[in-house]
């Protein structure tokens, strides 16, 4: 696959907090054998789905399905027509805040995960309300209020569980929980899947597996069938560069079942010091650039690296399959 789309933002160049320090929501196409990108979509999200004042502008994790993509911003979703990028579809409620990904069903409902408010939530193409699932297992409004737009809310830190990941597996839907370590079953919540003590963000369906990531760097490789870990690839150690920090990791785009894109952002400082314990923990002497990197994970090395700072991007959510022209 020589195209992909790579989502994320251009940050902002004074010291910001973390609800405030991205400038514009940036969705770029990128050739892996040039390592040159085009721009697709450079946005600001509306007043209306924007805090007042200074406000932060990020695409979070997408869905490619068809012609169609799929992507939030922290209070909105959108939907545009692929490669041409006209937009299809736009969604902004107030009970969403700090979302992290969305992806369409098999029903043509859209999955929203509703990361400030620990919950995931089903709406329809137009917006309506459909499910709301608590990713803790309470009442979805035990801790909020519907009476709140949440879109005006700078942060609802610290989070219970903050969910990141939606996917579907067979008839069930299963969410990442990036506090509790795992993945678990929202129509069957007896089913959980642990993937490890770091925090928990993508869970990617590729053919009899699911490729999980956790922010320090590892790829958790679990069986579809027996949700069981079938295998753990430290990335730190297939970078071979011990003295290097690779950043906050998060999307991950399987080619095959030798060959994984994961992209990785530059660390930032940020309020809630529990979020980034485990820096201290592989902390080098370089930080490496927010950048994507292919591995070859049955031979452990690296085929390809490209830095996305160079291309605008100071942050990265998603990695996705472009679609051809």
């Amino acid at each position: 696959m020589r195209h992909v789309y790579v989502t994320g933002a251009r940050q902002r160049k004074t010291p910001e907090e973390e609800w405030t320090l991205y400038e514009r929501a940036l969705l770029i196409r990128v050739d892996t054998q040039t390592s040159t990108s085009e721009p697709c979509v450079d946005y600001v999200s509306p007043a209306a789905a924007s805090v007042a004042g200074r406000a932060s502008y990020l695409f979070k994790s997408g869905t490619i399905k068809g012609q169609r993509l799929y992507v939030c911003t922290s209070t909105e979703v959108l939907i545009y027509e692929v490669p041409g990028f006209r937009r299809l579809g736009y969604i902004s409620l107030p009970c969403f805040n700090d979302l992290h990904h969305v992806c369409p069903s098999r029903d043509g409902t859209v999955f929203v995960v509703n990361t400030g408010l620990d919950m995931v939530v089903e709406v329809s193409a137009e917006g309506r309300v459909l499910r709301e699932w608590s990713v803790v297992g309470e009442d979805p409004w035990e801790r909020f209020s519907r009476a709140i737009d949440y879109r005006k809310v700078p942060t609802t830190k610290p989070h219970k569980s903050h969910p990141n990941f939606v996917f579907e597996l067979g008839a069930d839907l299963w969410v990442t929980r990036a506090m509790q370590g795992d993945a678990v079953c929202l129509t069957r919540p007896d089913r959980r899947i642990w993937i490890g003590p770091e925090l928990v963000h993508d869970g990617h369906l590729h053919g009899d597996r699911i490729y999980f990531t956790t922010v320090d760097g590892t790829l958790v490789i679990v069986g579809r069938d027996s949700l069981r870990i079938e295998e753990v690839i430290d990335l730190k150690m297939v970078d071979n560069t011990a003295k290097a920090l690779l950043g906050w990791c998060r999307g991950v785009l399987v080619l095959d079942d030798r060959r994984v894109w994961v992209s990785f952002t530059r660390v930032r400082k940020t309020t809630f010091k529990e979020n980034i314990k485990w820096v201290k923990r592989v902390r080098g002497e370089v930080e490496k650039p927010t950048h994507m990197a292919l591995y070859d994970i049955h031979a452990k090395k690296i085929l390809n690296e490209i830095n996305l700072e160079k291309h605008g991007l100071n942050v990265v959510f998603s990695v996705l399959p472009a679609v051809s022209p």
